[in-house]
């Protein structure tokens, strides 16, 4: 089978739709498809071109035989509502004209968040007279919405408007978690043509290792119990509230707060923790893709944390699998939900509610106190992980793309 796959973030951006539409598609050419990703320059979340890259109409690779066609866009960070929209329409018009130019597939995709990348791909097979499957990674407007980003208007009520055009028009949508398919039948799309694949783990790559002794010497986590959040730091994620539980434990020398990654929010927090003299917070920069196994390393329990909103109550952070992967414990702070019931029902972790920097301090606190529950958290967590293995997740969504391409379904391109 021909896939066409548009997703604006792609490898060596490391985020997590760059990293599962990176690996299902290795999956899906090593199983003998044709796929290509259309995608833009890596430059995602600060707005910077990554080193090696230039952004050019057009340039294609080949990578772990996935045929990479990378286009220009109006590159911007992950900040701001009039520089992010230009991002996203200029990605959305060279990748529909991208789309056109490649050999007609059997079926095209597109991936959010940002659904404007599905506007190129609903677009392009409506010109291509090709099925379309809407991989919906977030419920926006709405997560944009819930942090502030964007306030109740008539340009909102537009985008949802274009928002349910294409539930409606796909011919088939793969939601990431279930909380995302009530969410659209509630508003009248069809259950039947809306699929659940949630995100998941390579197994190939995350397994427990020891300590990176290198990197804890390099950070100062030698002997320390370090609680980790690592992700993009970004509204949604409302890390302020981590600085809030690490002043509280500020005088506890053994614990150390641990902040790897990038985004809108990053300078500020390091600006804050400054400020209020948090030396228990570590922040460390991006890294690239392959050594996160090793940031992990350095983790005595893996730290998920979400802003208190009702939209996030749907999320399923794909941190959670690499820790468990990891054989860590999980510390949740997060909307109770899809989440925490999957970290409490496999018995895996801890979780505290969203923006309580009490009660987040007092389960750091207890997980650094309590190295038996710590050990047999990670026992369940590593015992969970294999039912979240990538390649299975994989299998799900090419079953998705073959009965979507077997036949368009009702209204796909009507």
């Amino acid at each position: 089978m021909k896939i066409l796959f548009l997703s604006e973030n792609f490898p060596p951006e490391s985020n997590a739709a760059a990293t599962r539409v990176y690996e299902r598609a290795c999956y899906w050419a090593e199983w003998g498809h044709q796929v290509t990703v259309i995608t833009s320059v890596p430059n995602f979340p600060e707005g910077k071109l990554f080193a090696g890259f230039e952004n050019k109409w057009k340039q294609v690779e080949t990578m772990s035989g996935i045929r990479v066609v990378r286009v220009k866009t109006y590159i911007a960070a992950n900040r701001g509502v009039a520089h992010r929209t230009l991002d996203f329409l200029s990605f959305m018009a060279t990748g529909f004209l991208a789309a056109l130019k490649e050999q007609r597939p059997d079926v095209i995709a597109a991936t959010s968040p940002q659904f404007f990348t599905a506007v190129a791909g609903w677009a392009a097979s409506a010109t291509r007279g090709v099925p379309f499957v809407f991989e919906l990674g977030d419920l926006w407007p709405a997560s944009i919405s819930a942090v502030g980003a964007m306030k109740k208007s008539f340009a909102l009520g537009l985008v949802e408007k274009l928002e349910l055009f294409l539930y409606r028009r796909s011919a088939a949508i793969a939601a990431l978690t279930g909380s995302f398919k009530d969410n659209l039948v509630s508003r009248g799309i069809d259950a039947d043509k809306i699929s659940v694949v949630i995100n998941g783990v390579d197994l190939s790559r995350y397994a427990p290792r020891p300590q990176d002794t290198a990197l804890a010497d390099e950070w100062g986590f030698k002997g320390k119990f370090v609680a980790g959040y690592i992700g993009t730091h970004g509204m949604a994620h409302a890390l302020g509230n981590v600085l809030d539980a690490a002043e509280r434990l500020k005088d506890n020398d053994t614990i150390r707060f641990l902040l790897a990654g990038a985004g809108a929010e990053r300078d500020a927090l390091m600006a804050d923790a400054t400020s209020r003299g948090l030396n228990n917070v570590v922040f460390m920069p991006r890294q690239p893709k392959e050594t996160m196994p090793a940031v992990w390393s350095l983790c005595d329990v893996a730290l998920v944390h979400l802003k208190n909103s009702p939209v996030f109550a749907g999320v399923i952070p794909s941190k959670i699998f690499e820790a468990e992967a990891m054989g860590l414990p999980l510390l949740l702070a997060a909307p109770e939900g899809e989440a925490s019931s999957i970290v409490l029902s496999e018995k895996a972790g801890l979780h505290v509610e969203p923006e309580d920097p009490d009660a987040l301090a007092a389960a750091v606190r207890q997980l650094a106190n309590d190295g038996t529950l710590c050990q047999t958290l990670a026992a369940a967590a590593l015992a969970a992980a294999p039912s979240h293995s990538r390649k299975t997740q994989a299998r799900e969504m090419l079953d998705v793309l073959q009965t979507a391409a077997s036949g368009v379904a009702r209204g796909a391109l009507s």
